[in-house]
């Protein structure tokens, strides 16, 4: 399967996540404990792969899985990346109010292209590195609400803590990305092996999170267990089996593509989730928003599209075209 329908695929299924979990309220609140979403997409990840993997093994030839303790001890660290990274969320929203939250978390597509040079080993060119800039300009362009609507300086405006909570969150995020992909691809292993691994040590996370919430309240609405599926509705699985896909799609790009193709992805759909608001919930599009998704689309633009759709390319006969702009970068930097 090709990377960009993945991709592609992803973003629909991220843009919709929103929608629906908003579609799931009632009367602006949850009839179910939203902490069990993540609980049972994760195990809907899990018994997916695991059939996948049968089916794998059936085959001609059996998959690649590697058992040794020394590896498989490395896969529980994504989960506990993220569960620092709810933390600190919560933490950041004591200090910053939502607008300025969200503005915040644009900072996770420049810290993903970072660490994932640093850590990956993987080279930018400098005109990927400002599609990156752009990405993450565009993005906050599309969030920031006009002076008459809040006041321009409420984003400026919060506890230095805020900020560099908003920073660490953003560091946190990148950094569970990236490690995930340097666990996706440091050896051939099946990857609904790998998957298996990720998601099993993800519920019993989420499990152990259900556990201590019921510790926190002494019990009183009785064990999380009794009462997993109380306020349940058809909306409420959609977002159950969406939230799932898309941890699925995106472990695949993990191992077949890269953090950054996850990126523009989950930044797309941003984007696209306002534009469907506008019609589904009565969102106001501004003028920040349009601007938003063509800066956006610049960048897209500039990171994947050919060379030869970007620049006027000088004809050669000794050697044929370069298929990137990366690559017409790197023939023009002069030699060391």
């Amino acid at each position: 399967m090709k990377w960009y329908l993945v991709a592609g695929l992803l973003t629909l299924l991220t843009s919709s996540q929103g929608i629906l979990t908003t579609l799931s309220q009632t009367n602006g609140g949850y009839r179910y404990d939203y902490a069990t979403i993540p609980f049972l997409a994760e195990v809907f990840k899990l018994l997916v792969s695991s059939f996948l993997l049968w089916r794998e093994c059936r085959g001609s030839s059996p998959p690649r899985m590697t058992t040794e303790w020394k590896s498989v001890r490395l896969y529980p660290i994504p989960s506990i990346i993220y569960l620092i990274h709810n933390n600190v969320q919560f933490a950041t929203l004591t200090y910053v109010d939502t607008s300025t939250y969200q503005i915040m978390g644009n900072l996770k597509i420049v810290t993903t292209a970072i660490l994932f040079r640093l850590f990956l080993r993987r080279k930018l060119s400098n005109l990927q590195w400002m599609a990156i800039f752009l990405l993450s300009v565009g993005t906050t362009t599309s969030q920031v609400k006009g002076c008459g609507e809040a006041s321009c300086d409420s984003h400026f405006s919060s506890p230095i803590q805020g900020y560099l909570l908003g920073i660490l969150s953003a560091c946190l995020s990148a950094l569970a990305g990236v490690y995930t992909e340097f666990l996706m691809k440091r050896n051939n292993d099946s990857l609904y092996w790998q998957n298996i691994q990720l998601y099993t040590f993800g519920a019993i996370f989420n499990m152990g999170r259900l556990l201590l919430d019921d510790f926190r309240v002494g019990f009183e609405r009785g064990p999380w267990w009794q009462r997993l599926f109380d306020g349940y509705s058809f909306t409420t699985w959609m977002v159950v089996l969406n939230l799932g896909s898309t941890g699925l799609l995106v472990s695949w790009l993990m191992k077949y593509a890269d953090n950054i193709v996850k990126v523009y992805s989950t930044s797309m759909a941003m984007l696209l989730t306002m534009v469907l608001s506008v019609y589904l919930f009565n969102f106001k599009p501004t003028v920040q928003l349009f601007l938003g998704i063509i800066i956006c689309m610049m960048s897209l633009q500039m990171y994947f599209a050919p060379a030869h759709m970007l620049v006027d390319l000088p004809v050669t006969s000794n050697a044929a075209a370069p298929q990137t702009l990366s690559e017409v970068a790197v023939q023009r930097s002069p030699k060391s």
